[in-house]
């Protein structure tokens, strides 16, 4: 805090991922250069900034997680200013501000970062700049690159009004341009250009490359194979890798996860619910929890520690040069010196294991790679064209050809080593730049009321097939895995391939608690609900079907609501997940199940409604009964992007009918029932 004041602001940053750490520290790096004093800290630092006299300028990059909440990062800060004992001038003082980061494919979009914004502003704080709000759906980069760049003025004109207030006469006039030196995009600009104009052999190669061709993840076109470049600073380097003669024991991957109780427990049963020719593959897979005090409600969510693929794992060793490496034990330490702000070790990477722990339980190796990486590649690459091509990416100027071919096509790291050969980077860069590899999270799909003892969940493998910036197909790192270590139960009479990632028993897998504090079955049995799953979102409904079933038989005094089920998929006979929804129907548990099948072809004259949000619409005075007189609950589960933005649209077009009012009116029903927790939503992107 003994920073100028004339020159310094607070910045202060909430991630769940590191993206919005990432972003904090380009701030941080720009200031620098500018002659200013970002006094950064992550907003878990409670005890390292003090907003309640904090004079100076505040600037805040804040993230959302699950379905709209802040990052756990940020809870201790958002339930202090939430105290509603605090008076409206709390923070009259205080001028921020704020940029949120989040993804529209969810309903609550930025909540996270709108929640702090809305909470400062009902204390009294004021915006000296106006709030960001960036969709990872169509590129962070499109809101947050503009938004640094017009902080430096925002910032010039807020210390300028502190001044004023404060009676002081100077003029603080190195904000809007650097003191000593240009900017690091300005060094980087002067490169570029001289690759173009000084390499001729460069810009032959790229100009032969372009004619009459399309762009692709390896060459470019005009105007962006001719333009000088904007691309981010470079990020400094801050961790040191050392191979070390000793030998010892690895940690084991639960000793990683430090936001619950782990628990290694059998799988012990696999079932493909789907038919061989259908689009996707679906697995119901059984866990046997007798032995431990893992709990669960229907609805809860719970996570899958998983490794990556061994495959995967040794080509990476092999593309870098590290195949005799592997087993070799690693020290991981900060570098010293470092020019790296409040650089830290990563918590995710064990001070001393093999490379390959590391390489298999701690780093996402399958993770988007941001721009700043990119750029640290760029120093790693020894060919010009492809040195050029990386520049490219990462630059302001190749923002689409970023979002296109590598954001959109699900690039990782190994697609780049492949279509760049000669970038070989170091160890230190890749424990820098990929993020923690992240446990799994699925819903469960079954009732601990029902099944003691057992725990049950259904998901698609999911696949990533070949496309021109990925030569191999690929299987989501999770369901790929899973799908291995299940092989023997599915195909008992089949010589199944070793599916021992990471030299742990076959049998067995890592999961810790992910509760749903909302997205449960109502407190009180009489009330009715409807449920909307298509594909896989059905999951959540067995545990809310078998567990009603359950409470049916040992209560049989109790009044039970009507329940409707909405279920869709592509072919009856091929993806019909649970034909066994009938029983429920049978015995009473579940009152009206509504099916559709979106590619059977049909002879009948009017088509039958292919999709969920069709046939929802066929019971519209049902729907809108249960949910405006007799005060139900609606759940979806599923797809966001194709389905429950869908299923929402015809909600509102039920409620605005039966209430006899405009759109804009069931819209305004629709967010009081998303209130209530009466509509309730679990989905993905």
């Amino acid at each position: 805090m003994c920073c100028d004041l004339k020159r310094r602001f607070l910045l202060l940053y909430a991630t769940q991922k590191g993206q919005a750490k990432a972003i904090a520290e380009e701030i941080w790096q720009q200031a620098g250069a500018r002659g200013l004093e970002a006094d950064m800290h992550c907003m878990s630092e409670m005890d390292k900034y003090e907003l309640e006299t904090e004079k100076a300028p505040v600037v805040i990059v804040i993230s959302t997680t699950g379905t709209g909440d802040p990052p756990d990062t940020a809870r201790k800060f958002v339930k202090k200013i939430q105290d509603r004992t605090l008076p409206p001038d709390y923070f009259a003082h205080l001028q921020y501000g704020l940029l949120g980061l989040g993804d529209s494919e969810y309903t609550f979009f930025c909540n996270g970062g709108k929640t702090v914004d809305r909470r400062l502003q009902e204390l009294g704080a004021q915006r000296f700049y106006n709030t960001g709000l960036a969709d990872d759906c169509v590129g962070l980069e499109l809101v947050v690159d503009p938004w640094i760049d017009g902080l430096w003025l925002a910032l010039k004109e807020a210390f300028l009004m502190q001044k004023e207030k404060e009676g002081m006469s100077s003029v603080v006039n190195a904000v809007s341009s650097p003191t000593s030196a240009a900017p690091p995009e300005m060094h980087l600009n002067s490169e570029v250009e001289n690759l173009k104009i000084e390499d001729e052999a460069v810009r032959s190669s790229l100009v032969a490359s372009t004619i009459d061709s399309e762009p692709s993840l390896v060459h470019s076109v005009p105007p962006v194979s001719q333009s000088a470049l904007n691309v981010p600073a470079l990020p400094p380097e801050y961790i040191e890798v050392q191979f070390q003669d000793t030998h010892g024991e690895n940690p084991h991957p639960s000793s990683l996860i430090s936001e619950a109780s782990t628990f290694e427990v059998p799988v012990t049963k696999a079932v493909q619910l789907t038919r061989e020719d259908a689009m996707k593959t679906a697995l119901l897979l059984e866990l046997d929890i007798a032995d431990t005090v893992f709990d669960y409600q229907p609805g809860d969510a719970f996570c899958v520690i998983c490794p990556n693929s061994a495959k995967e794992v040794e080509e990476l060793l092999r593309i870098l040069g590290l195949s005799e490496k592997g087993e070799c034990f690693v020290s991981v330490k900060v570098k010293q010196g470092t020019k790296k702000k409040g650089a830290t070790h990563p918590q995710h990477i064990p001070e001393r294991s093999t490379l390959k722990f590391i390489l298999t339980w701690c780093l996402e190796i399958r993770a988007i790679p941001k721009k700043a990486f990119l750029r640290a590649l760029v120093e790693c690459t020894s060919d010009a064209g492809e040195k050029r091509r990386l520049q490219e990416l990462c630059s302001r100027q190749g923002a689409s050809d970023y979002a296109r071919f590598i954001r959109d096509s699900n690039v990782c790291l190994l697609d780049l080593l492949h279509a760049f050969p000669s970038c070989r980077p170091p160890l230190n860069l890749l424990m820098e730049h990929l993020p923690k590899l992240q446990a799994r999270s699925y819903s469960v799909s079954s009732s601990n009321l029902y099944c003691p003892g057992k725990l049950c969940f259904v998901f698609n493998i999911v696949e990533f097939p070949v496309c021109p910036a990925r030569r191999v197909s690929r299987k989501g790192v999770c369901t790929g895995w899973l799908a291995e270590l299940v092989a023997p139960l599915l195909h008992p009479n089949k010589n199944t391939v070793d599916t021992k990632r990471g030299n742990f028993s076959t049998g067995k897998i890592t999961i810790f608690a992910r509760p749903n504090n909302t997205f449960h079955l109502p407190a009180d049995p009489s009330v009715p609900l409807v449920m909307v799953g298509p594909g896989t979102g059905i999951a959540p409904f067995i545990g809310f079907l078998q567990h009603r079933q359950k409470l049916r038989e040992e209560h049989t005094d109790w009044e039970f609501g009507e329940t409707w089920l909405f279920f869709g998929c592509r072919h009856r006979d091929r993806d019909y997940l649970f034909k066994q929804l009938r029983c429920f129907l049978a015995n009473g548990t579940l009152t009206h199940l509504k099916v559709c099948f979106s590619r059977d072809s049909s002879t009948a004259e009017v088509a039958p409604p292919k999709y969920v949000q069709d046939v929802i619409r066929l019971y519209a005075k049902e729907v809108g009964r249960i949910l405006l007189r007799e005060r139900g609950y609606f759940y979806v589960c599923g797809d966001k992007k194709h389905m429950a933005d869908g299923v929402s649209d015809a909600v509102v077009d039920i409620l605005s009918m039966e209430m006899e009012a405009d759109k804009l009116e069931a819209m305004k029903t629709l967010a009081t029932l998303r209130e209530e927790k009466r509509y309730l939503q679990d989905v993905w992107s």
